[in-house]
């Protein structure tokens, strides 16, 4: 019992908290009524497409699939969009103490990186579904995934190891001094 009067506990139950709250928001209106999903899906597509056209290819795009002309694309379901990821990176830091100032500009920063490893994620699935389809479902359902959520953690290890030092406090000025040269 001494376990769960423990940080470690709280902070966990914290998080489950939130994800579940999270989940069941996003499976009961937020992805239903595709306010968020179908922009973000097509806004993905679009970025990816570009990035895709920058490199060279000859892209095509078709609601929410984007693919190389001529070749099998891929297709941005909902849950393939990154707002899950979101959801869990926010639950970690949102349940991890510090102020709420920093905390939310830890978490636009979050989002940001979450969205740009997201397209990057598309990016290389579509060339794999492009010239290594054979291995698109490993690299989809393992690979890609894998480093979806290690780029997760690492976000929120930042968080926790630095949150409290992204304060928005300004410094005693009686405290500092010049460093010696």
């Amino acid at each position: 019992m001494k376990f769960l009067q423990s940080d470690i506990a709280k902070f966990l139950l914290k998080v489950f908290a939130i994800y579940i709250i999270w989940y069941m928001v996003y499976e009961l209106w937020i992805m239903p009524n595709g306010y968020i999903d179908d922009p973000l899906s097509r806004n993905i597509v679009s970025v990816s497409a570009g990035i895709l056209s920058f490199f060279g290819e000859s892209v095509f795009v078709y609601d929410r699939v984007v693919g190389i002309t001529g070749l099998r694309g891929i297709e941005i379901v909902d849950g393939c969009n990154g707002i899950a990821a979101i959801g869990l990176f926010l639950g970690f830091i949102i349940a991890y103490p510090g102020q709420w100032t920093p905390r939310a500009l830890f978490s636009i920063f979050g989002i940001l990186v979450i969205y740009i490893v997201n397209v990057a994620r598309i990016v290389s699935l579509t060339y794999i579904q492009a010239y290594w389809p054979q291995v698109f479902d490993f690299a989809h359902d393992y690979s890609t995934t894998a480093i979806f959520y290690i780029i997760i953690f690492i976000l929120w290890m930042i968080w926790a190891n630095y949150g409290e030092s992204f304060s928005t406090e300004k410094p005693d000025k009686e405290n500092l001094t010049p460093a010696a040269i």
